[in-house]
């Protein structure tokens, strides 16, 4: 068995190589493209309570400015600041009316709290890991590299170098 490999395998292998990376990019950038909120540098989100909400909450209704969950980056701080004339909690947070506490959200994961201005009394954080240059590199690599590899294979199997027998 010969395992030397002539000029036309290798010049197959660098195109097969090279279509791998491209359809990586291909797959990744339209995966990261769903995940644009993901794909952010950390910042400072500021979540108001409105005047009148803790009313709004003992009746059952829900005031139509908060939302029910939330979506973070690791980094972000969440800013709540309370204009309502009653005071707030938010899980480890305290507001008392007219001001503002803060949340540092440093770990990934799904955080549900406790919450005085919702009506079901539950706020869930989602904190996600912020999609970086190197996390978009890493999956066209991931992606790209193996791809390569099994079209060489797949291109050597199906159209063998000259000299050899086709299958």
């Amino acid at each position: 068995m010969n395992l030397k490999l002539g000029r036309a395998q290798w010049r197959r292998i660098g195109i097969a190589m090279l279509v791998g990376i491209a359809i990586g990019i291909l797959v990744n950038e339209v995966t990261f493209a769903f995940l644009r909120e993901e794909s952010r540098p950390p910042e400072r989100i500021v979540l108001v309570i409105p005047a009148g909400t803790a009313e709004l909450v003992a009746q059952g209704q829900q005031p139509p400015s908060l939302p029910g969950d939330m979506t973070f980056v690791t980094g972000d701080t969440l800013v709540v600041r309370n204009e309502d004339a009653v005071d707030h909690q938010l899980g480890p947070l305290w507001i008392p009316a007219g001001s503002e506490a803060s949340l540092a959200l440093e770990t990934t994961g799904r955080y549900t709290n406790t919450c005085s201005f919702q009506t079901e009394r539950v706020l869930n954080l989602d904190v996600n890991e912020a999609l970086t240059f190197g996390t978009r590199f890493q999956g066209i690599f991931l992606t790209g590299i193996p791809l390569g590899v099994l079209l060489a294979l797949y291109a050597n199997l199906v159209w063998p170098a000259r000299g050899g027998k086709r299958t």
